[in-house]
Parts: C-alpha cells; sequence; structure tokens
C-alpha cells in the first residue's frame, strides 16, 4: 500500500494537475448576461480552453496539464485576460453563488451545435434544468484535476508490472485517496470557504434561515460555504444513492442502478416535450458526471 513515506517531495511538486474555473458571464448592472457565447471566444464544443459549463452565459476556462504549480496558475491568468479581453463590456462574476438571476425559463441553457454531440450535450442541460432547476447550475466553482506521474509510479513499483497490472495499483491507491480526502472534505471547507453571502433572488420562494444583509442580500454571520450547504450544488435525490468507494468496480455497481433503472419522478417528466428532447434518460442519473461530489474519479468524456 503507497504512504507518505515513500514520497519524495518532487513527487508532490510534479503532479499532474489542470483547473478548470467557472465565471458567470455578467452585464455591467450584474445581472446575468443573455448574450450568446462569444464569437471571439471560439467554439464552445471544441475549443480546449474555454467552454461553457450548464448555462450559455456560464463560462469555463480550462488549462493543459502541468507539472508545476507556477505554469498552470500562468495558464489560466492568460486565459482568463483573454476572455475578459474578449466579452466587450460584461464580465465575469467573481463569486460562485450566482448573480442576479432572472427566472428559470430566461436563464438560456449552453448551445454547442447542430452535431449529434453538441446536441446531447445541450439536452442533458435541459435535463439538468428539470430536475433540480436551473438557479442551482448557475452555481460555480473551481474543478482541481490532478494525478500521480508516471515516473513516481514507476520508482515505487518498478517497471516490471504490465499494463494492466499497473492500472490495478492505481485505481487501487486512487480509490484509497478519494476515501481520505471524502473524510476530511469538512476541513477544507471550514479553512477555505468563502460564500457566505448570496442573492435575493437565488432564495425567493425558498424555506432559508439567512439574515437580511444589505438591499438584495442574505448572509449568515458564520458561513463559510453556502455553496456546499442545503441552499447550495446539492441534491436530496441523489442522497439515496449508497455509492462505494471501495475500490472501481464496487463504485461503478454502485452507480450502476442509477444510469440504468428509471426513476419514477423524472420518468414522469418524459425524454420529449412532444417536439424535442428534454432529457438523455429517465433514470436517476442521465450520466455519470450528474453524480454530486467533494471528489470523483476523472471521466474520459465530459458532457
Amino acid at each position: 500500500m503507497l504512504n507518505l513515506d515513500q514520497l519524495v517531495s518532487e513527487d508532490l511538486t510534479n503532479l499532474n494537475r489542470g483547473i478548470e474555473k467557472e465565471s458567470l458571464r455578467v452585464n455591467p448592472t450584474g445581472q446575468l448576461s443573455q448574450q450568446p457565447h462569444p464569437d471571439q471566444l471560439g467554439s464552445a464544443l471544441t475549443h480546449p480552453n474555454i467552454t461553457t459549463d450548464f448555462s450559455e452565459a456560464q463560462l469555463e476556462l480550462i488549462t493543459d496539464t502541468h507539472n508545476e504549480v507556477g505554469n498552470c496558475l500562468k495558464q489560466l491568468r492568460q486565459v482568463h485576460q483573454f476572455v475578459s479581453r474578449n466579452i466587450s463590456s460584461e464580465l465575469l462574476w467573481c463569486s460562485s453563488m450566482p448573480c442576479m438571476l432572472p427566472e428559470d425559463s430566461r436563464i438560456p441553457i449552453a448551445q454547442f451545435g447542430d452535431s449529434n454531440i453538441a446536441r446531447a450535450k445541450t439536452v442533458y442541460r435541459r435535463g439538468l434544468a428539470l430536475r433540480y432547476g436551473a438557479k442551482m447550475q448557475t452555481i460555480s466553482g473551481i474543478h482541481y484535476n490532478f494525478s500521480i506521474s508516471n515516473e513516481t509510479w514507476a520508482r515505487i513499483y518498478g517497471r516490471s508490472h504490465d499494463r494492466n497490472e499497473l492500472i490495478a495499483i492505481k485505481n487501487q491507491h486512487y480509490f484509497s485517496l478519494i476515501r481520505n480526502f471524502r473524510k476530511h472534505a469538512w476541513l477544507l471547507l471550514y479553512l477555505f470557504g468563502a460564500s457566505p453571502a448570496v442573492c435575493d433572488c437565488f432564495v425567493n420562494g425558498r424555506v432559508h434561515h439567512l439574515n437580511k444583509m444589505a438591499n438584495g442580500t442574505h448572509f449568515l454571520p458564520y458561513a463559510t460555504s453556502l455553496r456546499m450547504g442545503p441552499l447550495g450544488y446539492q441534491s436530496d435525490v441523489q442522497s439515496s444513492i449508497s455509492v462505494s468507494y471501495n475500490n472501481l468496480t464496487s463504485y461503478a455497481q454502485s452507480l450502476y442502478d442509477a444510469l440504468t433503472q428509471p426513476y419514477p419522478p423524472y420518468a414522469a417528466i418524459g425524454l420529449t416535450d412532444g417536439k424535442n428532447p428534454i432529457q438523455l434518460s429517465n433514470a436517476l442519473l442521465q450520466i455519470e458526471n450528474e453524480f454530486y461530489g467533494t471528489i470523483r474519479p476523472k471521466q474520459p468524456v465530459q458532457y
């Protein structure tokens, strides 16, 4: 079993790492943009570094894979600067909790084009809006992707293992890491959470215990991360999924039914509105990435 005693400082500094940063485009008055994805930013479907997340107005900036922290942050800064110069008078909302939002029906869902994969990505997002509400999907965040370098694996385990053996070793250790991260994730939110306030429009009509701070804003005095709390990016429905993080096989098996078996409330929505598709499936999860969590194994295909 891999433990910290086997790692040297270079193993940690030479991690493969990348960042995905989501930000809402807003107009000069702080309201969600109703403008399409700017042509100057390229295709949201194919650009390697600039795409959209749930909303057409929700940019996602993606770095390449880097071994050095400084180079990773440098590229993110450069992409951020390029975007800022090419969104006209609009701005990037800096908070994870959203800006002033219109009603759900006026939050524009991301459009990717007319190809099959492009349409599937939009249909998936329509399903998210119907299942969880469009407002919740505008919550933004940062995804930090990382992996241990092949050089580290080779140094610790040698180069005598065949490919399948090494994959099994990696999977075992990554799931150990996932379990440890989940165990201590509360501490990260306590120390680094930074979303104590939210716009009135986000909680209108919802039961909450927030205090009024100023016109248009609610907060809690000791809140650290409303984003990760009951009002944030959460799903009561998904809490019914008993996910196993023991190993890759048990993880896949525990998600299988959620991905393949009809879930009555979502089945009642239907797959089309009579003319256009509105969700990819009637299962509890349309795809693996719909499952929310503080950490998860990286999927090679992204929607």
